[in-house]
């Protein structure tokens, strides 16, 4: 059953405070140049409490539906749930904790923004089961390529930082550049793999890709699948890393930005 208004806000807050405390945790480690192993499972919990709130949130919007709310804040509020929980799950294996410090900020403001958002928004009938597959797919992909953006930006300070011999306390309690390197690429990859199949499903199950109204996203959504795929051949065959890999990343992002939300920012929250 889908929550109450009340408990729905209620829950909201508690997720966000969750996702902000153990940002803050990691944050006074780092402070207190204080090992985060010491910690970490304290925020893997935390974390992993913030996320299953959050999942309960999201599957509330979609029991109230009975589809996949498809309003700017709902998307923003399911990307960020993806991105914690594969922020979650690389941290189970490997110790990024630190990284908590940038994405559960932004997961945190992502469920505030969509605080009170607990009424029908779309009718059952106007979104098909194909239609939501390929909505699904979109915000995986989506997700995954966001999670790429971030490393990318934190791949671009570490090696400046590197290179001018003078680290400071949150470069050193990142992981080693080469690992970061590493992750960037794996999550590209699968980005792309995403992408791919959410621009199949997209040209299998829409009427009209190129209708008025999607056209913009759908010849965006292209431009930055070949800027990714660019970037992994480059990588590939002409061993492309450092600050060439991460300016393609940037540009291929932002691209795969302005064609999923830079449309329904536009609609929704400057036209009404």
């Amino acid at each position: 059953m889908p929550f109450s208004l009340t408990v729905f806000n209620n829950l909201s807050i508690i997720t966000a405070l969750l996702y902000a405390g153990s940002a803050c945790l990691v944050a006074v480690n780092i402070i207190s140049n204080t090992p985060i192993q010491k910690q970490r499972l304290f925020v893997l919990l935390t974390a992993f409490s913030s996320v299953f709130l959050h999942a309960l949130l999201v599957i509330s919007s979609y029991n109230v539906n009975h589809a996949i709310a498809n309003d700017f804040f709902s998307m923003l509020s399911m990307v960020f749930l993806v991105i914690s929980l594969l922020f979650i799950v690389s941290a189970s294996t490997q110790a990024i904790e630190s990284l908590a410090i940038i994405v559960f900020p932004f997961s945190s403001v992502a469920v505030l923004l969509n605080f009170g958002n607990s009424i029908a928004t779309i009718q059952t009938a106007s979104i098909e089961a194909t239609l939501q597959l390929h909505i699904v797919l979109s915000i995986l992909s989506y997700s995954l390529l966001t999670v790429a953006a971030f490393q990318a930006i934190f791949l671009s300070i570490q090696e400046k930082q590197l290179h001018n011999q003078k680290p400071n306390q949150f470069i050193n309690c990142l992981p080693p550049l080469q690992l970061m390197e590493h992750l960037l690429f794996r999550v590209v990859f699968l980005g792309l793999c995403v992408l791919t199949l959410a621009l199949a499903t997209g040209f299998v199950f829409l009427e009209d890709v190129f209708a008025q109204h999607i056209a913009h996203k759908t010849v965006l959504s292209i431009l930055a699948w070949i800027v990714f795929a660019t970037l992994l051949c480059g990588r590939y065959f002409f061993g492309w890393r450092g600050q060439k890999a991460v300016k393609w990343t940037y540009s291929g992002y932002i691209t795969l930005m302005l064609a999923y939300f830079g449309s329904k920012f536009v609609l929704q929250l400057i036209l009404n």
